[in-house]
C-alpha cells in the first residue's frame, strides 16, 4: 500500500498539471481515495465527504471519480450486483480477496504476479493490456460471526 499523504499530493499534482482546478470538495473525495484501505463505494465516498461539505452532490463524486479513473489515478472494481468499487492508493491492475458476506476487499501480497502475466503473454501470444484477479471466500471477520452464532 502506497503512503497516503504521497498518493494525495500526486493525485492533487497530477490535476493540477493537467489544468483541473483543485476545489475544496474534489481535495476532500480525493483524500477519501488516496486514504482508503477497503475500496469505498461511491456511496462510502459520499458518507465520508458529506459532513464536511453537505452541499456535496452524487454527481460532484461520479465527476471526481471519473476525472480521476481517466488519469490513470483509480482503479475501479465493478461488481454487477454491489455496484463499483474503488481503489485510489493503488490504481495498477493487482489481485483483491472479497468477502462474499460483508463485502470487505483486501489487497494481498502476490510478488510474482507480473511473473505470471508474462508468462500468460508469451503462452497464449497475447500482449496483455490489464487484467483482474480476484479470490472470494470468508473473512475472518464473519467467519468468527458465523462460527459464534452472531
Amino acid at each position: 500500500m502506497a503512503d497516503p499523504e504521497l498518493r494525495l499530493k500526486h493525485m492533487l499534482e497530477k490535476l493540477r498539471q493537467q489544468g483541473h482546478r483543485v476545489t475544496p470538495q474534489r481535495m476532500a473525495i480525493i483524500k477519501v481515495l488516496a486514504e482508503s484501505h477497503g475500496h469505498p463505494s461511491v456511496e462510502d465516498i459520499f458518507d465520508e465527504v458529506r459532513p464536511n461539505f453537505p452541499t456535496t452532490s452524487l454527481a460532484t463524486i461520479y465527476k471526481t471519480i471519473s476525472l480521476m479513473k481517466d488519469l490513470g489515478e483509480l482503479l475501479e472494481l465493478e461488481f454487477s450486483g454491489s455496484g463499483n468499487r474503488y481503489d485510489g492508493n493503488s490504481p495498477h491492475p493487482h489481485p483483491h480477496v472479497i468477502c462474499t458476506d460483508c463485502g470487505s476487499i483486501i489487497d494481498p501480497d502476490v510478488a510474482k504476479l507480473a511473473q505470471i502475466t508474462e508468462n500468460i503473454a508469451k503462452t497464449t501470444g497475447y500482449r496483455i493490456t490489464n487484467h483482474r484477479l480476484d479470490f472470494y471466500g470468508v473473512c475472518p471477520v464473519c467467519q468468527q460471526k458465523g462460527a459464534d452464532g452472531s
